[in-house]
C-alpha cells in the first residue's frame, strides 16, 4: 500500500511539473502571436501572400498579416502538427490547411536553379532558412503531413545568427518534379524557440522567364497633404498579369500593391509638402517583374502653420527575448494630419535611436549584457512637432550564456542551462538525460530561455 501511495504521489508531482511547463510554453506562443510575426516568401508567391493579393480566396484573416505564420521550431521533429503545417499550427489561420489539388493558385516553376525571395517586416537573429518539397508520389488531396514531404531539405542557407535585411533572396536547386507540388520554406530563429512556416504551391512545367511589358501612361490625379491618386495603362504577359507594384523614387520596396485587374490606386501615408517620383511595375504568376513605367512627379500639399503634434505611439514592446547586446523594439503607429516623418527612441531624456518614415520597429544594438534599459518612443511630423511619450518599457539584456551543449546520459540539476539547436534551455526537473529527451521535445524537463 505504501508503494502504491508513493507511486501516486510521484505521478502527481510529474503531472504538476508537466502542466506548468505546458502553460509556460503556451504563454510563450500566445505572446509571440500577439506581437505579430514578421516574414513571408514573396517569390515564388507563397500561399499566404497569394491570399493577400487576392489570387487565393476564402483565406480568412491571413489576408491582413501574411507575415505572421509563426510556430515552434525544430521541424520535422517538432513544430506544427501534421495537417496544420500550412497554418503553422495557429488556429486563427486554419483556412490555410485546406488541401485539394485545385484549392490554391499555383506559381509556375521548373526544376533546377530557382530564386526564393523573402520579405521581412522586422529583423530576427537567424539560425537558417530551409526548403522542403513534397515527394514525387504525394497525394495533393490529402492533408499536408510529414509523410507527404521529403524531410531532407533540398536547400539550406545558414543565417549565422544575423538578422536579415528587408528583402533577402536565396538561389536553390529544386529537385525534379512534375505537376503540382508544395514547397515548405522554414525560417528558423536563433534567439527564440520560434520559426516561420510558409507553404508555396507550385506547378512544374516550362519555365516562364519572360517579364511583362511595362505599364504605360502613368498619370497623377487628386493630391492632398498625405495622398496621391495614380492611374496607368495595362501591361501584358502571355500568362496574365498578377499585380502591379507602385514605387516612390529609388526605394526598392513598393509603397502600394494592387491586383492585376486594377489600373489605379490612391497612395496613402505620404508626407505633406513633399515631392515624390512614382513609377509602376507589373508582375506575372512566376514573379517576373516588368521594367518601370514612365515616372510621374507629385508634390503633396503643404500644411500651413502646423503646430499640432502627432498622437502618442502606443503598445511599445520588445519583440522576442532580448539578446546579450541587442533587442528589437516595436510599437503601434501614431497619426498626424500631415503624416508621420519618423520616430525618436528615448532612454530617459536621451535620444538613442531614430526611425525615418512610417516604420514602427527598431533594432537596437551596442547594449551591455545583463543590464536593464528603459525606453519610450515619440513620433514627429514633417514640421518636427513631437508627440508625447509612448508607454515606457523596461527590459534587461541577457546574461552571457553559461550553457553547455545538451548531451545524452548526463545528470542535469534544477536550473542547469544547456544549448540545443541554437536555443538556451533551463532545466525545470532534475534528471539524467536519455536518447530522445531533447530539450525541444521535453517540455516537462526543459524551458526555453
Amino acid at each position: 500500500m505504501m508503494n502504491v501511495r508513493m507511486d501516486r504521489n510521484h505521478m502527481m508531482r510529474v503531472l504538476v511539473v508537466c502542466g506548468g511547463a505546458l502553460l509556460i510554453l503556451a504563454g510563450i506562443l500566445a505572446s509571440a502571436k500577439s506581437v505579430s510575426a514578421h516574414g513571408y516568401v514573396d517569390s515564388p508567391a507563397s500561399r499566404a501572400i497569394q491570399c493577400k493579393n487576392g489570387l487565393n480566396t476564402n483565406c480568412g484573416s491571413i489576408v491582413h498579416e501574411p507575415q505572421s505564420l509563426e510556430g515552434y521550431k525544430g521541424f520535422p521533429n517538432a513544430g506544427p502538427a501534421d495537417g496544420k503545417i500550412a497554418s503553422a499550427g495557429l488556429a486563427g489561420f486554419g483556412n490555410l490547411d485546406a488541401q485539394t489539388a485545385t484549392r490554391w493558385n499555383k506559381a509556375s516553376i521548373s526544376s533546377g536553379t530557382n530564386t526564393f525571395t523573402w520579405k521581412f517586416t522586422a529583423p530576427h537573429a537567424t539560425t537558417s532558412y530551409r526548403y522542403f518539397i513534397t515527394k514525387p508520389n504525394w497525394d495533393p488531396n490529402a492533408p499536408l503531413s510529414r509523410a507527404q514531404l521529403d524531410l531532407t531539405p533540398f536547400c539550406t542557407v545558414q543565417g549565422n545568427g544575423q538578422a536579415p535585411p528587408t528583402t533577402l533572396s536565396h538561389s536553390c536547386n529544386v529537385p525534379a518534379r512534375t505537376g503540382y507540388h508544395i514547397i515548405l520554406a522554414v525560417w528558423d530563429i536563433s534567439n527564440t524557440p520560434m520559426a516561420w512556416y510558409n507553404v508555396i504551391d507550385v506547378q512544374f512545367g516550362a519555365a516562364d522567364n519572360t517579364a511583362p511589358t511595362a505599364p504605360a501612361n502613368l498619370t497623377s490625379g487628386a493630391v492632398s497633404t498625405t495622398t496621391a491618386a495614380l492611374s496607368w495603362s495595362a501591361a501584358t504577359d502571355q500568362n496574365g498579369i498578377t499585380g502591379y507594384e507602385i514605387y516612390a523614387g529609388s526605394n526598392s520596396t513598393p509603397v502600394a500593391t494592387v491586383l492585376g485587374n486594377q489600373l489605379s490606386t490612391t497612395v496613402t501615408n505620404l508626407t505633406a509638402g513633399t515631392t515624390y517620383n512614382f513609377t509602376v511595375k507589373a508582375y506575372d504568376p512566376s514573379g517576373n517583374r516588368s521594367a518601370a513605367s514612365n515616372s510621374v512627379q507629385v508634390t503633396t500639399s503643404p500644411l500651413q502653420n502646423d503646430v499640432t503634434p502627432p498622437t502618442n505611439p502606443t503598445g511599445l514592446h520588445v519583440m522576442g527575448p532580448a539578446g546579450t547586446n541587442s533587442l528589437t523594439l516595436m510599437w503601434n503607429a501614431s497619426t498626424d494630419a500631415a503624416g508621420i516623418a519618423g520616430y525618436r527612441i528615448y532612454s530617459g531624456s536621451t535620444v538613442v535611436a531614430t526611425v525615418t518614415g512610417p516604420a514602427t520597429s527598431k533594432y537596437i544594438t551596442g547594449l551591455t549584457p545583463n543590464t536593464s534599459y528603459t525606453y519610450t518612443v515619440r513620433a514627429i511630423d514633417p514640421s518636427l512637432n513631437e508627440s508625447g511619450n509612448s508607454n515606457a518599457i523596461t527590459v534587461t539584456t541577457a546574461q552571457v550564456s553559461t550553457a553547455t551543449p545538451w548531451a545524452v546520459n548526463t545528470a542535469y540539476a534544477l536550473n542547469a542551462l544547456v544549448s540545443y539547436n541554437g536555443v538556451t534551455y533551463k532545466c525545470i526537473q532534475a534528471h539524467t538525460s536519455q536518447a530522445g529527451w531533447t530539450p525541444s521535445s521535453s517540455a516537462s524537463l526543459w524551458q526555453a530561455q
